[in-house]
């Protein structure tokens, strides 16, 4: 049977996008695949995705001329994925693999391949991930606006040219870790102020929730919204004051150039 749309790699990032397509209805449950060759992870999705079909490998009689496909493996594995599903006929191919460029990926193909490259973020995990899309040497509008649909199935999409995915990856792809970090640390800043654990990790998640909501609701720049926060000569403006002297600016400048530099030398 052939299938509207296969998913190579069945992990976390596999297994969302699929429960985001199927919570979208961007298809029948019956036209989409995963193929996951782990034993372990085919049991946990046939219980997650029971209407989904798992396969343990991809095969001729899979793909016809609609079929589209993802690939959701690892970087030491995607190479070889994307020869397979060339081999049994794959035209279009969506990649979520870090680090591997358009033109590794057509290389392996025999026949002609309409290649979407993208680096999505974790967020998508609970639908709300923002992924950046370049497109090969072969791709179509058409494609892009496939592969945007995908997607946008599990958070918001923005196209970019692939030279600067290496920046998307170093901003918004590495960005979660980022602010987890800070996360981490004022929780930790209101227990050394007398807070429990609980009482600052429930203020700190909170507000950084409530602030992420006022900011996309507002339509406000950041500047205009730390503003109001900030009184002349108040809390908050001592508080600023010491991050701005301790460089805190500064260090994620350089944090995201070094992600930046780091994603150009694994796609070489």
């Amino acid at each position: 049977m052939a299938y509207q749309l296969i998913i190579i790699g069945g992990g976390r990032m596999g297994s969302a996008l699929a429960e985001g397509l199927l919570r979208a209805k961007w298809c029948a449950p019956q036209d989409l695949a995963i193929v996951e060759s782990s034993t372990e992870q085919r049991t946990a999705l046939l219980e997650r995705l029971p209407e989904v079909e798992v396969l343990t490998t991809l095969e001729l009689g899979h793909v016809d001329a609609t079929t589209g496909a993802v690939l959701c493996v690892k970087p030491d594995h995607a190479e070889g994925a994307a020869r397979l599903a060339g081999a049994c006929g794959v035209t279009r191919l969506l990649s979520v693999v870090a680090g591997l460029s358009t033109a590794r990926i057509e290389a392996v193909f025999v026949a002609p391949v309409a290649v979407v490259r993208s680096m999505p973020n974790t967020p998508v995990l609970v639908g709300k991930g923002v992924s950046a899309i370049a497109g090969g040497s072969t791709v179509t509008k058409a494609d892009l606006d496939w592969a945007e649909s995908i997607l946008g199935a599990v958070g918001t999409v923005v196209r970019v040219s692939e030279r600067n995915l290496d920046a998307v990856t170093g901003l918004s792809g590495s960005m979660p870790a980022y602010l987890y970090l800070v996360v981490e640390s004022l929780i930790d800043a209101g227990v050394h102020q007398g807070l429990s654990r609980e009482v600052s990790r429930q203020l700190v998640v909170g507000t950084f929730e409530g602030s992420a909501a006022l900011l996309a609701a507002t339509g406000e720049s950041p500047e205009e919204l730390r503003a109001q926060v900030t009184s002349p000569g108040g809390t908050t403006a001592a508080g600023l004051r010491m991050l701005e002297g301790r460089a805190v600016r500064a260090a994620f400048l350089e944090a995201v150039a070094a992600a930046t530099e780091r994603s150009r030398q694994l796609g070489r």
